[in-house]
């Protein structure tokens, strides 16, 4: 990797790193036309695309009980390491809760907010062939912890399923599974099918069409977010370990070519040694050219900031997907940054830990969007409804703020419906 002075970034260069997007576009009339197919005819056309996309002849699209199989026929070791990872979310999703409350906040005024899950979510467990369990236990779980009464989970076909996906998605607690995949996958979930039934909210990671169709069913239902490829941001100082940099940076570049990998450090000799180190590691690393791509990419890169405080403006600015701090003052620098999807500290805190088994989730938003919005959690799956109670004393006490307010809206009824409480 290159080591680049971030103040001699110019507009591209800065470019590339902070305008970051899901790639959507360039698929988005394709997913359009699947959407409005399987939308118009069910399950006839989620079977055609099956077979287009991916290759299988699809008869039943309900496999629920081949996951309830898959689960029951893993080796002792697999099955305890599932369990294992989905009691931890289980608990940190547990702690996330919220307890409905009534107060009075003054003589005969009682306002409160209560909470209660949604009926019907579809998560999307990416899959097939490859195994992606930790993303089944990360979407479900939540879900279920909410009190969400039928979790259904879409994932794609393949000749054989990867089992250890099938079973994860039975263990963390999956009512419903079908095989459907892609954008097909998203829109039976959103409109419903013969055998699938709609859901109110559609959640859960995937490759560029997948996220192009939650667009395109947004608003019909609703969506946790539209994730583009995966990131992460490493603030290191002099005190970081350039081998544990590397290696948090190699890990995200095996995602993907486009996956956006960054190290910003204001030490020179960090940076340094940070770029040899990612070389040195990259040669034994499997998925060593799909990490070389992504570390070749233009939103990729060992930063060099003039100050500490310049690389924490630039990682509160970038907002990560996985935001890492292995500094000194580790505390003291998150405490100046608002906008990270998931935050590892110190370490021995590598991102491949929430990926899978310190209990928080991996479902985060990218591309900047942890400006704005939170990854997956309870509160995903659950709707708030505020509650009010006022005795007559208590709208007595509001009568001419209310009615004042009403008649400058001209909302004359609004202002007759208080006063008509009053009258003898």
């Amino acid at each position: 990797m290159e080591v680049r002075n971030l103040a001699d970034l110019g507009p591209d260069e800065r470019r590339a790193f902070f305008d970051r997007d899901a790639g959507i576009e360039e698929v988005r009339e394709d997913v359009r036309d699947i959407v409005a197919r399987v939308r118009e005819e069910g399950d006839v056309a989620v079977r055609e695309f099956s077979e287009e996309f991916d290759g299988v002849s699809v008869g039943n699209l309900d496999i629920t009980d081949e996951a309830e199989r898959a689960y029951d026929e893993l080796d002792d070791e697999m099955r305890e390491t599932i369990e294992a990872a989905a009691q931890n979310i289980r608990e940190f999703h547990e702690a996330q809760l919220p307890e409905d409350w009534t107060e009075e906040f003054s003589a005969g005024r009682e306002l409160g907010r209560r909470f209660r899950p949604l009926e019907r979510v579809g998560v999307y467990v990416p899959g097939g062939a490859a195994a992606y369990p930790s993303s089944a236990l990360m979407g479900v779980i939540p879900a279920n912890v909410a009190g969400v009464e039928q979790v259904a989970v879409a994932t794609p076909p393949a000749e054989e399923m990867n089992p250890v996906t099938l079973a994860a998605i039975h263990a963390a607690g999956a009512d419903r599974v079908f095989n459907v995949g892609g954008a097909q996958g998203v829109a039976a979930l959103a409109y419903g099918t013969e055998q699938i039934d709609r859901v109110q909210k559609v959640v859960g990671p995937g490759n560029k069409w997948v996220t192009a169709a939650k667009a395109e069913v947004q608003g019909d239902v609703a969506i946790d977010f539209l994730a583009g490829p995966s990131e992460v941001l490493v603030v290191a100082d002099e005190t970081a370990d350039p081998e544990f940099v590397a290696a948090d940076l190699l890990a995200q570049a095996e995602h993907d070519p486009e996956a956006s990998v960054v190290a910003v450090t204001a030490d020179e000799e960090t940076a340094e040694a940070i770029a040899s180190e990612v070389e040195a590691q990259l040669p034994d690393r499997e998925r060593a050219d799909v990490a070389r791509e992504a570390l070749d990419g233009d939103a990729s890169g060992v930063l060099l900031a003039r100050s500490p405080s310049e690389a924490i403006l630039f990682a509160e600015e970038y907002a990560a997907e996985h935001l890492s701090i292995q500094a000194d003052d580790d505390e003291e620098i998150l405490d100046r940054i608002d906008s990270a999807g998931s935050v590892f500290l110190g370490p021995y805190t590598p991102v491949a830990a929430g990926d899978y088994a310190s209990g928080t989730n991996h479902v985060l938003p990218t591309n900047g969007l942890a400006k704005i919005t939170g990854g997956l959690s309870v509160d995903t799956f659950l709707r708030e409804t505020t509650v009010q109670r006022l005795d007559e004393g208590a709208l007595g006490d509001l009568e001419e703020t209310i009615t004042t307010l009403a008649e400058a809206e001209g909302l004359e009824a609004h202002a007759e419906s208080v006063r008509k409480r009053f009258e003898d």
